[in-house]
């Protein structure tokens, strides 16, 4: 009895990868991404939420490959979405969506785009906008990158807010920062002239970072340049009190140096350059920003305006 012979297969063609998006390096514009997706499985009420208002609420985004990555081809129309023509505020990495629901609560006459990586997330910001009875908000779940580089039109956005960014504490993972000039250069393509940028961290290390990316950039200019300096200075206080030597409840091993700006107190160096803002009062306090005031950490607001 004489053996089949196998079907010849055909020769394995890798599937196109769309030039610009995330997937075709693997990372984004040639950097690693800022993220790590910790979870995407949904359950109970965020399950069902996702399912009954997900097609109301999230913007349908086209991919390619990427799961969180924007075609390069596909533009936002913030005045079809909403059905009105209004300021745009966008919230880089909107959590469980505390701030940006208060906020569109507060601002009925703005409209607010949340994004974000983190799905249960977005299926909690949904619930929220139910809720709440709101129609000015909408998520979308994207490398943020992405969102400002192509996503939304060049000059459509009133106000960006970047709150308690992953702060990537070791040194060999700083590339990874979210705020870096190749993002900076990203925001103020996006952002109207005279928008806003509003930053706020609890680490003194990454608030520096940010100043100095900041302070680098021609398209912005520091609102708050040179004040709260000296003894004032959120930064000079932390130097001073020492809390970053300790990180989640531990003291920072002898030898090594500690997340914040290389002073573990008391009384290491005092900031004199400033530029901090006052807290953003449009900013609700989550639990997020509790807990860092419960372990003692100061919270360090700047505020950028696009030249």
């Amino acid at each position: 009895m004489s053996e089949t012979p196998e079907t010849p297969q055909p020769p394995h063609v890798p599937r196109p990868v769309t030039p610009g998006t995330q997937a075709s390096f693997g990372t984004y514009g040639g950097r690693p991404v800022s993220f790590v997706r910790r979870g995407t499985r949904l359950q109970g009420r965020r399950q069902a939420a996702w399912e009954e208002h997900a097609d109301r609420w999230a913007v349908d985004v086209p991919r390619h490959i990427a799961n969180t990555s924007v075609h390069p081809d596909y533009t936002f129309d913030a005045e079809a979405e909403f059905g009105r023509k209004a300021p745009l505020v966008v919230e880089i990495g909107s959590g469980l969506g505390d701030a940006i629901c208060h906020a569109a609560e507060q601002n009925p006459d703005t409209d607010f785009l949340a994004v974000e990586v983190y799905t249960p997330g977005l299926a909690n910001t949904i619930i929220k906008i139910n809720s709440r009875g709101l129609s000015n908000v909408r998520v979308v779940e994207a490398n943020a990158p992405e969102v400002l580089a192509t996503m939304l039109p060049s000059g459509s956005v009133s106000e960006l807010w970047v709150f308690f960014p992953d702060p990537w504490h070791k040194s060999r993972h700083h590339k990874r920062r979210l705020i870096q000039p190749e993002f900076a250069e990203l925001a103020a393509r996006a952002l109207k002239k005279g928008g806003l940028w509003r930053i706020a961290t609890d680490w003194s290390n990454y608030a520096v970072h940010v100043r100095d990316v900041l302070a680098g950039s021609e398209d912005f200019e520091n609102l708050h340049n040179g004040e709260r300096h000296g003894p004032e200075s959120p930064l000079t206080q932390v130097w001073q009190s020492g809390v970053e030597s300790v990180v989640g409840g531990a003291p920072v091993r002898e030898g090594r140096a500690p997340v914040s700006t290389l002073h573990t107190g008391p009384n290491e160096g005092v900031d004199e350059t400033g530029g901090w803002a006052p807290r953003f009062e449009g900013r609700i306090r989550t639990s997020f920003e509790a807990k860092a005031h419960e372990a003692g950490r100061l919270i360090f607001d700047l505020c950028y305006r696009r030249r």
